[in-house]
């Protein structure tokens, strides 16, 4: 449950405290408020706020993290935060000009993500025109849309079988990349050097990306053969799947004699993102 402390531009260039927790980001209440109202007293308007919601009994009031930050005064002091996604539905209870652009945006995407249960297809190419602005080629697109799509289907196996998502989903992805690239993720993303919000593979060169589906491919096709069931079971596949890509991967280098894994990143890493 590590916490790195950072800051998020947000709106109009100016900056939000925020901190990663339990695999996600966390947002300040107050400094949002601050933005999008002007208020010059931002914990009096929350208080406020916080206590309309709760006789509201609304359910992202029971949502609040209290996290510490650090205050002018360089201090840490517990704050009140919530998870980007609660902090949209805050948002949406804010009556203010400057939160129009953050409800505009929370409707766009509510539809897009109705018509993208309607129609899937959406979202494969909703992700392709993302990747495409984003400056990469489209042969790089199309190997890691097809990752994206081995990787669902391995998850789904995982899930089905029992598996939870978080601890149990990263042992096994562990096991994976382990027995491919003799690394962890994090050791991956270290050597690539890497944020905790940066997403690896989409950092990955043309031939890791490739082992990564192989290696995943490899150990979905086990898991369905062997119909494998418990946690035990499950690891064993993730590990033989990894190793299977891991043994390709060493035939490539030592025909090219070259490292399959780069510390180069496809694209530049941009750790100024905005939310909107």
């Amino acid at each position: 449950m590590e916490q790195t402390e950072k800051h998020l531009t947000i709106y109009e260039g100016r900056r939000i405290r925020r901190v990663w927790h339990n695999d996600q980001w966390y947002l300040s209440v107050v400094d949002v408020i601050e933005v999008l109202t002007g208020s010059t007293i931002p914990k009096r308007y929350w208080s406020d706020l916080k206590i309309k919601l709760k006789n509201e009994g609304s359910q992202v009031y029971e949502k609040i993290v209290q996290l510490k930050f650090t205050a002018s005064d360089g201090k840490k002091y517990e704050t009140d935060c919530y998870s980007v996604a609660d902090m949209f539905r805050v948002i949406q209870s804010i009556p203010s000009p400057n939160a129009e652009p953050f409800k505009l945006w929370l409707a766009r995407v509510g539809k897009e993500r109705l018509d993208e249960i309607k129609d899937p297809e959406l979202a494969v190419n909703r992700a392709k025109a993302i990747y495409e602005r984003k400056g990469y080629p489209k042969d790089w697109i199309d190997k890691r849309l097809r990752g994206i799509n081995v990787r669902n289907t391995l998850t789904d196996e995982w899930k089905a079988r029992g598996l939870k998502e978080g601890k149990e989903f990263a042992i096994l992805t562990d096991e994976i990349y382990k027995g491919t690239f003799d690394l962890t993720a994090k050791e991956y993303k270290d050597y690539k050097s890497l944020s905790k919000e940066n997403n690896l593979r989409d950092h990955m060169e043309d031939l890791e990306l490739i082992l990564t589906m192989l290696g995943e491919a490899t150990t979905t096709k086990l898991t369905k053969e062997r119909d494998s069931k418990v946690f035990p079971n499950l690891k064993k596949d993730a590990t033989e799947g990894g190793q299977v890509a891991g043994k390709t991967r060493a035939d490539i280098e030592a025909r090219v004699g070259k490292k399959v894994v780069s510390k180069k990143n496809y694209l530049p890493v941009n750790d100024n993102k905005t939310i909107i």
